[in-house]
């Protein structure tokens, strides 16, 4: 049996030895075969050292106290377990200890040291502590007092905002009355101050539930929704925010590592987020709401109401805002800008209300949810249906023509019920204005799905054809028009099928064209030309003589830059039929000629629908300005930037990066930055084609200048997702080009490439039959190689990563040999281990290294020769390995060329191995031979 003395000095030798783990043991063995106090104190002061060496600081400190304990003036142990304090944090018990080892032993230098180190350390701790909570006071002085300079305020402001935004900067605010201060900034009633309130209080929210529970108690929801209704942009956003970063802390997403009384509060915030639910909707129907507060409340609901993930069971939240107030959102999509009585609203109101009317439905999971949501809307709609009263009539027109932009069946059921077509048909014939206008538009609404449209097709026509005919108003005759347009372009890009006759397209779209370009029409009316050019342009005719006209389409990019984003659909549509980035069905040969035979009718490609067309006109479209239009749209109000515009933009986008020689001009109208968010979020179609559109910029850009700043790390993520074998050979191979361009850049864009697992992905790729997949898969990883993560994967046993490398420095393909012979040379140079693996994973690798050495092409020989020198330069029997084949004579036939400019650092290698193969003594100098 082992004593106490043997398992001590067990120990003190595994602790030599850095086996830190069987020290520890040994230690804790022995404590408990000996009573001896002064050994238990030797015993814990020896484990003390063993768990700093883990840096297991708590367990370190606890030990030293045990041998403190025994021994008060142990001067190891009070060392030990200060160093174990200064790591926690607790610098002034390190302090007090340090400061006994150097009354023990005053001419220590090390004491000395330490005790003036931790003196510096303990006053920087205590000024920021005293100046955090002495700034926090004296910003709000100066924000508070209304004589104090406007510099000065200005820099108060910033800095308030930065504290915030610091976990113990946010905490002394919310110990120092702040929150109390921040109200008092917001009342000032100055924009500036209150943005910097708000704001100041969005930081201090993110992420910490207990303090955000807190803020919205002493704020109060009925504030905040206050500060929201604002007619002021800006000021609304912020609350918006405000509100969203508290819902989000509340709902527990975005959390951030709590630690201490934090995680021991259990909060009901059920109840609260109820709250904040409830006062949004009452925020929808208030006249005392500004447009802008409106918005940020639809904007609210849409983004915390619904699911985000449809496999999530409880839809709870949905179900409680349609009981409690569906109608409230129908009120808003029901209001008519021009009657008297009309809530106050933006452009884009009604918009964002259908939106949300429509994630509300689809949010629904069974039949008798989706009845009780229709029957809400049919007794809502009955309830304003009154022939007694036009403008109640009106609203309830207006109503279903709002959910027809929402959830579209449910809007054309709504159609259905009895007296809605009768109204509309009344409103169409009434001499008011308004009325025919409200008439009209629901009538285009109705017939944007053809197929289900069945009551408009049936009536629509001639309704709109009367209106046509008989208006004098511009406004009213347009809108006329484009339901017409898109009632006439039911035949889609098929040339064969026309509505109407011959040409008549291309008038209608010359037509739509003029009052585009008239800027003396209202932005609303114009907004109509565009949305029949929508339709118009599936039209191959139609959609050349509008690239061919430069002042229209910049009429459409300046609507689609206004404040105005219900043109963003539109506009987005318009330019997918100019570029074709739409989906064409493949027409299988053998089915055409079956159809002909059976005298069926087979779609036909319009001749100016083919490639060199197509070309044309997206060179037409960058030279107008696209991109800036389209950067612009990108950065709408996500609301209203819904999915599938999002994949209609990243379907322009992609047929717009085609012609390497236009990247260029993409990127430096900040096309770059807009794909990015395209990429990330949306339809999995428009992920795909935007992530496409990205590898394409990535692979030929400079990545600093096509996404400036952070915005690079987010470029990985999109490339890595093509790295899949469900997406074509062309998007792999694109993607792995962007990943070879960015992984050359930084150590840190390597890491990231690491840490969204692409390495996998990448090694199948070099495994690919098809040759220039290959290429760029292998050049990727000649890249990932300099990062230490990725060379230990090749240093790890039974993996035949380095065997792979070697046989592709065989290869044919001198682009694969010379990226293989590259990662091959920086592995070798890294590790030796890897040196002695390269000659052991495979019979062939002497053949393929003498090849190397041999290639004609002098990029490929240098790597050879350096993998060479690697081998010699790693171990002397490699070198003995080498030297005793034909490698001497092809080292020696290099190195005694004549030096040449061109190939000197080719020379200068092979030379380099021959030295160290003298310096072995395996080959003699010349002169003794």
């Amino acid at each position: 049996m082992e004593d106490t003395a043997q398992l001590k000095e067990e120990g003190n030798k595994y602790f030599q030895a850095d086996d830190y783990e069987n020290a520890i043991n040994s230690y804790t063995k022995a404590m408990k075969l000996t009573k001896d106090k002064s050994l238990q104190a030797v015993l814990y002061r020896n484990r003390a050292a063993c768990f700093l060496k883990k840096e297991s600081y708590a367990q370190a400190a606890s030990d030293a106290s045990r041998a403190i304990d025994i021994n008060a003036s142990d001067i190891k142990a009070l060392y030990r377990r200060s160093q174990a304090l200064e790591s926690l944090g607790k610098l002034d018990q390190a302090f007090k200890d340090v400061q006994r080892c150097a009354t023990i032993e005053p001419r220590n230098k090390n004491f000395q040291e330490t005790l003036r180190r931790l003196g510096a350390k303990i006053q920087e701790k205590l000024r920021i502590q005293f100046s955090t909570d002495a700034r926090v006071q004296n910003m709000f002085e100066i924000l508070l007092d209304g004589n104090s300079e406007k510099e000065k305020r200005e820099k108060a402001v910033n800095n308030l905002i930065v504290l915030g935004r610091e976990e113990a900067g946010a905490e002394r605010i919310f110990q120092n009355n702040g929150v109390k201060l921040l109200l008092q900034l917001i009342e000032t009633k100055n924009a500036e101050m209150i943005l910097a309130a708000v704001r100041t209080l969005s930081s201090m929210c993110t992420g910490h539930k207990a303090r955000a529970t807190a803020i919205l108690h002493l704020l109060g929801i009925d504030k905040m929704c206050m500060w929201m209704a604002v007619d002021n942009e800006e000021i609304s956003m912020a609350v918006c925010n405000l509100l969203q970063v508290i819902t989000d802390s509340l709902s527990g997403e975005g959390e951030k590592e709590q630690h201490g009384k934090e995680a021991a509060l259990v909060l009901d915030t059920k109840k609260d987020l109820k709250m904040i639910t409830m006062h949004l909707l009452d925020m929808l129907v208030s006249k005392k709401v500004s447009g802008q507060g409106r918005d940020q409340a639809l904007n609210l609901l849409s983004k915390n109401i619904p699911r985000k993930d449809l496999r999530i069971p409880d839809n709870s939240r949905s179900i409680f805002v349609i009981d409690s107030g569906l109608k409230k959102i129908l009120k808003v999509v029901g209001q008519v800008p021009e009657l008297p009585d009309c809530l106050p609203l933006t452009e884009n109101t009604r918009m964002i209300a259908s939106i949300l009317l429509n994630k509300l439905y689809d949010d629904l999971r069974c039949d008798p949810e989706r009845d009780n949501f229709r029957e809400i809307c049919e007794e809502y709609i009955k309830s304003k249906v009154d022939p007694q009263d036009m403008d109640k009539t009106l609203h309830a027109v207006q109503t279903v023509s709002g959910i027809m932009q929402g959830p579209f069946d449910l809007g054309n059921k709504l159609l259905g019920m009895t007296g809605v077509m009768e109204m509309m048909v009344a409103l169409c014939g009434s001499e008011r204005e308004i009325d025919q206008l409200v008439a009209v538009e629901a009538l285009i609404h109705a017939s944007t799905k053809l197929s289900r449209a069945t009551f408009i097709i049936t009536n629509g026509v001639t309704l709109l054809k009367e209106v046509y005919k008989k208006t004098k108003n511009e406004k009213i005759k347009i809108r006329a028009l484009v339901g017409l347009c898109k009632l006439g372009s039911a035949g889609g890009t098929d040339y064969g099928l026309r509505q109407f006759a011959e040409g008549s397209t291309e008038k209608l779209a010359k037509q739509c064209r003029k009052w585009l370009c008239n800027t003396s029409i209202d932005i609303r009316t114009r907004k109509w030309a565009v949305e029949g050019l929508a339709y118009l342009t599936l039209d191959a005719d139609v959609k050349d003589d509008f690239v061919e006209d430069k002042p229209a389409l910049e009429a459409m990019f300046e609507l689609a830059k206004t404040s105005d984003k219900t043109i963003l659909y539109s506009v987005a549509s318009t330019l997918v039929n100019c570029t074709n980035s739409y989906d064409v069905k493949e027409l299988v040969p053998e089915l055409v000629q079956l159809a002909q035979f059976s005298k069926q009718h087979v779609p036909e490609e319009h001749p100016k629908d083919k490639k060199d067309f197509v070309l044309k006109r997206v060179k037409r479209l960058l030279k107008a300005g696209v991109i800036s239009a389209l950067a612009c749209m990108v950065k709408a109000d996500s609301a209203i930037l819904t999915d599938q515009t999002k994949e209609l933009l990243a379907r322009v986008f992609l047929a717009l990066c085609e012609d390497p020689k236009d990247r260029g001009t993409i990127v430096a109208q900040g096309g770059g930055k807009a794909l990015i968010p395209l990429a990330l979020e949306g339809t999995d179609v428009g992920k795909v084609k935007a992530s496409h559109a990205v590898a394409k910029i990535a692979a030929i850009s400079n990545p600093d200048i096509a996404f400036p700043g952070e915005r690079v790390y987010e470029v990985v993520r999109p490339l890595v997702s093509l790295l899949n074998t469900e997406r074509d050979g062309l998007q792999n191979y694109e993607a792995l080009l962007g990943l070879t361009n960015l992984s050359g850049r930084s150590d840190k864009l390597r890491l990231k490439i690491i840490k969204e697992k692409a390495l996998p992905d990448i090694e199948n790729y070099m495994f690919e039959n098809h040759d220039q997949l290959r290429q760029a898969a292998t050049e990727c990883m000649c890249n990932l190689v300099v990062n230490k993560e990725v060379q230990e994967r090749f240093v790890a046993d039974g993996n035949d990563r380095l065997k792979l490398i070697v046989l592709l420095c065989g290869e044919d393909d001198v682009k694969v040999q010379s990226a293989a012979a590259g990662a091959l040379a920086m592995l070798t140079a890294a590790h030796k281990k890897l040196c002695h693996k390269m000659t052991q994973v495979t019979t062939q690798w002497l053949e393929i290294l003498q090849r190397l050495c041999l290639h004609e092409k002098l990029e490929v020989q240098h790597r050879g020769l350096v993998v060479a020198y690697n081998l010699i330069n790693a171990d002397q029997e490699l070198g003995k390995k080498l030297v005793e084949c034909e490698m001497l004579e092809i080292l020696t036939l290099v190195g005694k060329q004549a030096d040449d400019s061109k190939k000197q650092h080719v020379i200068n290698v092979a030379r380099e191995c021959l030295v160290k193969c003298m310096d072995y003594g395996l080959i003699k100098p010349l002169s003794q031979a």
